[in-house]
């Protein structure tokens, strides 16, 4: 397997450098001296710390702790049928206008910004856990495919109902029970605006004619 593979070359270059550490082996009387090099040290151990890090997350994939990274292009009008093109345009702008990096992604300070301009405010556990709960590459910050995520979650139930993600979706400008979640009944409670009730009554009825006998 590649993990293997990674790893048998990183014991490898371990050992290499083991070997070189341990000091220089005396020559031979009469053998010439050896050209001194340079030593090159920092991009070595810059390259053993970055496949080091790339064969702990394969071994992460392969235990399931961690997950692949996305190469394919993300459509969310694709992933997200259930929701219609106006409600995903309205959230990609609820995005956008929180993403202040502007790096296409929602970050630990970012979202603590955004749950206090909803009312929300988190504590600093509460924001990790806020991300923790939708991170699918466990990279520590919102993607808008993980944005999205959490209003799907939220149509279906699977949020807990004193979350800090339910807060962010029941205290968003957008009504997304009214904008297009197909057949998702009750999906905010607090966002479902009643209908007006309207004047039953009709038409005031004619006074009263009356005849003499």
């Amino acid at each position: 397997m590649a993990s293997e593979e990674l790893a048998r070359k990183l014991e490898r270059r371990l050992r290499r450098e083991e070997a070189e550490e341990s000091g220089p082996q005396l020559a031979p009387l009469g053998a010439p001296a050896p050209e001194s090099e340079p030593p090159a040290r920092a991009p070595t151990a810059s390259a053993d710390a970055e496949l080091s890090a790339q064969l702990s997350r394969r071994l992460d994939i392969n235990e399931g702790a961690a997950r692949p990274r996305r190469c394919r292009v993300f459509n969310p009008y694709t992933e997200f049928p259930e929701f219609s093109r106006r409600l995903i345009k309205d959230l990609e702008s609820m995005f956008k206008l929180y993403d202040a990096g502007r790096d296409g992604f929602i970050d630990l300070m970012e979202l603590k910004l955004m749950m206090e301009k909803l009312g929300a405010p988190q504590t600093h556990l509460g924001l990790k856990s806020m991300i923790k709960e939708v991170d699918e590459d466990f990279d520590g910050k919102l993607s808008f495919r993980e944005f999205l995520l959490i209003f799907h979650k939220a149509a279906a139930g699977e949020l807990q109902e004193d979350s800090g993600l339910m807060a962010l979706a029941k205290l968003s400008e957008i009504n997304v029970a009214l904008e297009g979640v197909k057949g998702a009944k009750n999906f905010f409670e607090a966002k479902q605006s009643k209908p007006a009730e309207t004047d039953q009554e009709g038409p005031p009825s004619p006074l009263p004619i009356s005849t003499v006998g």
